[in-house]
This record gives C-alpha cells, structure tokens and sequence, in this order.
C-alpha cells in the first residue's frame, strides 16, 4: 500500500498505519460476552475495510513515544521487550480465550501484541489504566479520502465521534464497521468497548482467527495480517515484533502515565436529539358565549303501520367449524447457568511441591442438569508465590466430565511463601460464570545437611576450620539464612541443651570478642550464600580440653536443627 510504504521509509511517527484490531481476556482471563461472529463467519480478505489505508493514530504523540525506532523487517525491533502490564494481560488472556473457543486457530499472543505495538505502541501515552481503558481516546485520522482511504460513517459517531467518516479506533484500531461484527467482550464488564484493550484484543483475536484460519500456517498467517491492513510492510513489521516477543522474551512494565499534549482534533459533531415538542393548548381570553338559536321543533312521527305478513322465522345460522389447536412449542434448549465450587474453596500447599487435590468445579445448566463437555479455563492470578504454574503455564483449559465436573490437575506451588487467586470461569451463549479459590503456599521446611559424614574428628589443641553446610528448600537453595552454632548436651529428658559453664571450660570453643581473646560456646555464623552454603567458623581446642565426644548444634529461628559429633581425640604421645 503506497501510503504505508511512504510512512516506513520516512523515520518520522508517521511510521505505521494503525490496525483495527480488538482487545482480550483479562487474568481473569475470560471474555463474558461472546463476539456476535464465531467460527462460522467467513474469511476477513485484504479488501475488507478494516484493511485499507487508516493513517496513523499516534500523530498526536511525541515522536519517542509514538515510535523510537523503525523497527527492521528482518531482525528482531530494538526496544520491543518492554509491554505494559495491562496489555501484557490483555493480549495473553485474548489468547487463552480464543483457545478455549478455536482451538484449531493456534492464536499466539505475540501476534496480538505485534499488532498493539504497531498501532498504538500498547496504548503507550494514552494512560492505559489498569481495567484497560485509556485516559485518552485513540482515533486515528478521518477517513474523508484526503491522504486516507474513504469510509463514510457507519457508527452515527458512537466509538469515533464523527457522523460523517469513520475513524479506527481504540489500541487496536479498529474500523467502526468492524467492530460492528467483531466486536467482544474481553473483561467480563458486559460491554463491548473496542477503545478497552481487553474487549480490543479479544476482538482481534476473533477477526484473525475468523474462516477457521489455522495461523500457525504461514501462509494463513500472512493472509490474516494483510485482512487486517492490506500491506506487505505492515505484514513484515507485525511478523518482527512477534518473533522478538517470542524469542527475545518479553518484560513487564509500568502502565505508561497519559501525556499532556493534545489529541486529534474531532471533526463533525454528534446530533443533538431534540424533545419531540408537545401541542400546546391557549385559553381565549374573556370568551364571550355566542347567542343561542332557538331550536326547530320536531315533526311528531307518523304511527307505524303494522305489517300485512308475519315475519319469516330467522335462519339457523351455521355452527363456526372448531379451531385447530395449535402446536405446542418446543422448550428452549438448556443454557449454562452457574459454576459452583467443589469441596473447599481454599487450597494450600509448601512452597515448590504439587497441591495434592486437584481444584473442582460443577457447571449447570439452567434446567438444574449438569453441562456436559464444557469448556471451563482455570487462570493464576493475584501471584506472590514466585510462579504458581500449572507445569509451565498459569492457566489450564479443560471440559467438564459427565457430572459437569471439572478438574485442575498438575497445580504446583511457587518456590516461596505467599498467596495467589484462581478463578475457573466457563462461558454461556451470553453471560460468563466465575468462582475464585483462595491459594496458600506455605513455606517449605528448611532442610540443613552436611556432605559426607556427620562426624567431625579434632585432635586436643588442634582447630577445625572448612566445615561446610547446605540449606534447602523443596530442593532449591535457601539464600540468607541465619542460624546459630553452639555446643550442647542432653539434659534428663534427652533434650539438647546449652552445654553448661562447667563443661565448657574443658570443652571446644569458638574465639570471639576483642582479638579472639574471648572463649565462646554459641555463635552466629555468616548467612547462607547465592548457593545455601553455610561455613562455620573455626572450632579451637585448647591442650586442657577433654577427649570425648562433643556435639555441636546449627540451629534456625524457625528451630530447624542439625546436630553435628566432634570427636576430639587425645595428641600422640611424643616418641623417646
């Protein structure tokens, strides 16, 4: 498209047409309402008017804002890693929506994403609030023909604000008329918004996937793009964006604050409806009655002549034939009515181990029966646990059992202590259900050890030094741990105990105080490394210590113990 190879070879903002595109789910990750277009609807083509020419949005931004770079076509964009982490949300919970209702599409989540860049750099400057409304309006430039193809007004000005021409709109820039048809709801909020990025994206994710496209087909790949905006640059530079946010990785940042610069101008202005006016009756003033004519006087009627014949008697008239009863109508069919939790609603597990029972729900349908093979995705959000995942990913899409159960298995809990929220949402012809279960993982118990044997062998007036510990967790290193070290001994009731003074003065010890004059019996190690090692510090003897068997106990405030034998051994007698 020549206007959009202009804007690409020009390095200015003027860089990329806008795409009219819609948004996603939200971590919640569910669209309430489903698009009035499903799998059935045909093919979007290139020719379609959400593919022509629709200028660029962003004009009214600051050019490191509106876009730093123009991003190569072959390599992966500079500066592409960084999304917003409402768009973020948006794009990945569209993603798992569409899954849920075309599998066979394949939608990556990178492709929403490249397409959000290119259009309004993730509704970057436009204060994109955390429900996925921008504090500002995204509209691109007036469809009137002047530079930009000419699309009359399809929406009387209702998403665009101009009756005359059509604008694309929103972080995804769609085309009224599009959004007509494609149009969804991507945060539950029952509305149908393509200027909220949730319902944008989820909208766009309907519209490439529409004709039962299978995008992970190259070739059914490029011919959504270029549905979406008829250029071959435009293909290319969306394909770059989405390789780099799958194979670059992708960031999470801030919600970019709302500029303080001008939006485009709104050209047309809405209809003002008019009350429809009321007929307004006026008194006359001091009516004066009109003079009364007198009245005719009435002629006195003739008598009624009686009739020469009798009447004939009335015929019968004949009896109306029964109405044929009417045939009974058939009874709606059953349509999901409620999700209802299944056993408790709060699931717990240590951090870094698997939750023993899998999360239950119930789908029914509006007959009271259970909704059988109903797709019912199970979302992590809310996350302080350092990844609650579901194997590598935060959400699960299953169908409910004949009992209208569903079940989400291989929950496994992040690697620290925290809290998290999981939402299990099943969607309806019109409405969407969602129950929450409160998650808990608890902090694994610290597991303290030492390689190789637990006893350690001194010889009287010797020192031992290099002793090394581990501490862990769930198998994974526990960093800056603090413990003590201290001999002790078993009282009466074969506790162990702090070793007492008398004992003390004839046993090991460590060196403390000012040059390590002083004899200590209890010490605090440095805190556990990068790599929960633990090196404890070095253990004296003196020539008046005993030989016999010490014990020495490495202890944590959460009174994880580890009892270590020093075996202190007498010195060789000097030979003759």
């Amino acid at each position: 498209m020549k206007p959009l190879h202009r804007h690409l070879v020009n390095t200015s903002r003027k860089v990329l047409c806008t795409a009219a595109l819609a948004a996603s789910l939200t971590t919640a990750a569910v669209a309430t309402t489903p698009s009035t277009a499903d799998a059935g609807e045909s093919e979007p083509s290139p020719d379609s008017p959400q593919a022509t020419d629709r200028g660029d949005a962003r004009l009214d931004l600051p050019a490191p804002v509106a876009d730093p770079q123009v991003p190569p076509t072959t390599t992966a964009p500079g500066g592409a890693s960084g999304i917003p982490g409402t768009a973020l949300d948006a794009y990945k919970r569209a993603e798992l929506s569409v899954a849920a209702a075309l599998p066979g599409c394949k939608l990556p989540w990178q492709l929403l994403a490249g397409i959000g860049r290119v259009e309004s750099v993730h509704a970057s400057g436009y204060g994109l609030k955390p429900d996925g409304s921008t504090d500002k309006p995204i509209r691109g430039p007036r469809l009137d023909g002047n530079g930009f193809a000419e699309v009359r007004d399809t929406d009387q000005g209702e998403w665009d604000a101009d009756t005359s021409y059509d604008r694309a709109v929103g972080p995804m820039q769609f085309i009224p008329s599009t959004w007509k048809k494609w149009g969804a709801d991507g945060n539950g909020d029952t509305k149908r918004d393509p200027n909220n990025i949730y319902d944008a994206a989820l909208g766009a994710g309907l519209y490439l996937c529409a004709g039962d496209r299978d995008l992970s087909d190259p070739a059914a790949l490029d011919r959504a793009i270029l549905s979406y905006n008829n250029s071959r640059e435009y293909v290319n530079t969306v394909l770059g964006y989405m390789k780099q946010y799958k194979d670059g990785g992708v960031s999470e940042i801030p919600n970019p604050p709302v500029g303080n610069y001008p939006t485009p101008p709104v050209t047309g202005t809405l209809p003002t409806p008019t009350p429809p006016r009321q007929p307004v009756t006026r008194p006359t003033p001091n009516p004066t009655p009109a003079p009364s004519k007198p009245a005719t006087p009435t002629t006195p009627a003739k008598p009624t002549t009686p009739p020469a014949e009798p009447s004939k008697p009335t015929t019968p008239t004949t009896p109306t034939t029964p109405t044929t009863p009417t045939t009974p109508t058939t009874p709606p069919a059953a349509t999901l009515a409620k999700v209802e939790l299944v056993g408790a609603s709060g699931i717990t597990a240590e951090a870094g181990s698997a939750f023993t029972a899998a999360p239950k729900v119930k789908a029914l349908l509006s007959d009271g029966k259970p909704a059988k093979n109903q797709v019912v995705v199970f979302v992590v959000g809310d996350d302080t646990t350092g990844a609650t995942r579901f194997g590598t990913s935060d959400s699960l899409v299953v169908r409910t059992d004949d009992q209208g159960i569903a079940a989400a298995p291989g929950l496994k809990a992040g690697l620290k202590a925290g809290t998290f929220t999981l939402r299990a949402t099943a969607y309806g012809s019109v409405n969407e259900y969602t129950v929450t279960f409160k998650g808990t993982v608890t902090a694994a118990p610290v597991v303290l050890a030492r390689k190789g044997t637990e006893q350690l062998d001194v010889v009287v007036g010797k020192s031992l030094t290099g002793v090394e510990l581990f501490a862990t967790a769930a198998g994974q290193p526990v960093t800056g741990l603090k413990t003590t070290a201290g001999l002790v001994e078993k009282d009466e009731a074969g506790k162990w105990q702090p070793v007492k003074p008398e004992a003390a003065a004839k046993g090991p010890y460590f060196k403390g105080g000012k040059d390590g004059a002083e004899k200590l019996t209890v010490i605090e190690p440095a805190a556990t490394g990068a790599d929960g090692k633990l090196v404890l510090p070095e253990l004296f003897t003196a020539p008046e210590t005993l030989p016999g068997t010490y014990h020495l106990r490495i202890l944590t405030a959460e009174g994880v113990a580890l009892v270590l034998e020093v075996k202190v051994t007498a010195a060789p007698a000097p030979q003759a």
